[in-house]
């Protein structure tokens, strides 16, 4: 059974915004009997390897935290959110899992037709839990810390596919983990700004974008009353009209 543990990440020593506030509030809210760990430069060790010291030392704060997350989960057990994930029910209906995890996307809904798992947007495992220790062997060409950071949706994603997982967004069991639809974790589309939360919904991730550049956040902003009128894919048909 997943141990009743909520970790999460908080490096750099800036102050919390308000929605991370709210967000960790949610979660005492709905899970009052669990732990809640706060993982920081003075209770990891960011000398773990060489990628961890590399990010802290670059300020890459959003794909340590990809790593971390990783890493206490495998050791300890327990559940993991982004800062900016709210709670919207009790999670204990999903401890019995080995492992769980969401769909970020739906397939129909991507350029290439296919579903990615992002463990930002909320999963939990037991310890040791495969799934787990199958997402940390994707970060080993990394930990040299001499290959710069890849975007966990990719490596997290690749991992479950080698456990037969199908990248097509549908709740699917195995004996490693559950993956869940896209509406369990991720109702909100960040492209549109549209929420589809439904009564399956577990959690909201409002995607805080701390990876995001100024020049990003402000392209985001601009381009989401675009993507409700034109479709999320709207520049993809774009730039092939360009060609």
């Amino acid at each position: 059974m997943i141990p009743k543990v909520i970790h999460y990440c908080w490096f750099g020593r800036g102050e919390k915004p308000a929605l991370a506030k709210k967000c960790i509030d949610s979660w005492k809210k709905y899970c009052p009997d669990y732990e809640i760990i706060e993982w920081n430069e003075d209770n990891f060790d960011l000398s773990v390897n060489s990628y961890t010291k590399w990010c802290y030392e670059n300020k890459k704060y959003a794909f340590l935290s990809d790593y971390v997350r990783l890493y206490v989960v495998y050791k300890y057990g327990g559940v993991y959110f982004d800062t900016d994930v709210e709670l919207v029910k009790n999670l204990d209906f999903l401890l019995d899992n080995e492992a769980f995890f969401g769909f970020e996307t739906d397939a129909k809904n991507t350029r290439n037709n296919v579903g990615d798992v992002n463990t930002g947007l909320g999963f939990g495992s037991v310890i040791n839990g495969l799934a787990i220790k199958k997402m940390l062997e994707e970060y080993e060409p990394l930990l040299d810390g001499k290959h710069g950071v890849v975007m966990c949706p990719q490596l997290n994603t690749e991992a479950l596919a080698k456990l037969n997982l199908k990248r097509d967004g549908n709740y699917q069991k195995f004996s490693w983990g559950t993956v869940y639809p896209k509406e369990y974790f991720n109702p909100y589309e960040s492209t549109t700004g549209r929420l589809k939360k439904t009564k399956n919904t577990v959690s909201i991730h409002w995607y805080m974008g701390s990876c995001l550049s100024i020049k990003q956040r402000m392209r985001s902003i601009i381009s989401k009353p675009l993507h409700r009128i034109f479709g999320v894919n709207f520049m993809s048909f774009f730039k092939r009209g360009r060609k």
